[in-house]
């Protein structure tokens, strides 16, 4: 028998072991690590939009795991576009096994407490644990080092470059227009001289 639990915390799990010893029965208990690396947080950031990477950067740099709502819409306008690509970057890198499911979102909106019917957001904030890991984030991304993830630039062109001044194929140096293929196998294929006689 197979039973597997997931988002289980270490000590429900030794609990769940110790008690399936108790009965005489083997258990092995597989833990996900749900939380943010640096791998990850580089591959987050990666994934983002420019607006969004900055909105990041900001609450992580600026604020240091929480900034005013106001101070991002000063700096960056509308906070939607934003916003709202923070919220797909987590399930996208769930479907494409860049990190596990039930990891959390790194970012969360702080609502306004003293009008809870009203969701505007007043801050964004981060784990305070998550904050030195996407500040690594930030700094490998910003001298270029990333991660053995990341994807390699393309490599450049190493053909040699018509001139804009070649005779195009089919030409001749002294044409106006290109040269046309007469047809003389008589099927008037591409011709219209058969077309009076119709």
């Amino acid at each position: 028998m197979k039973i597997t639990i997931e988002g289980a915390d270490q000590d429900f799990a030794e609990k769940l072991v110790a008690l399936a010893a108790a009965h005489g029965a083997e258990l092995t208990v597989a833990t996900v690590d749900t939380g943010w690396t640096v791998e990850r947080a580089t591959r987050y950031l990666r994934s983002l939009t420019a607006g969004a990477r900055r909105f990041a950067e900001m609450v992580v740099v600026d604020g240091d795991g929480y900034l005013d709502a106001d101070r991002l819409r000063a700096a960056l306008g509308k906070l939607n576009g934003p916003t709202v690509a923070l919220s797909r970057a987590v399930p996208r890198g769930v479907r494409e096994g860049w990190w596990p499911e039930g990891i959390s979102a790194p970012i969360t909106p702080v609502y306004d407490p003293d009008n809870p019917s009203w969701h505007k957001n007043i801050a964004y904030e981060m784990a305070s644990e998550n904050v030195p890991v996407f500040r690594s984030a930030i700094a490998a991304l910003a001298t270029g080092r990333g991660t053995s993830t990341a994807p390699e630039p393309p490599a450049p062109w190493s053909g040699a470059a018509p001139s804009a001044f070649d005779v195009p194929p089919g030409w001749y140096a002294t044409d106006a227009v290109p040269r046309a293929v007469l047809d003389e196998s008589g099927t008037g294929a591409g011709s219209d001289r058969n077309s009076g006689q119709e």
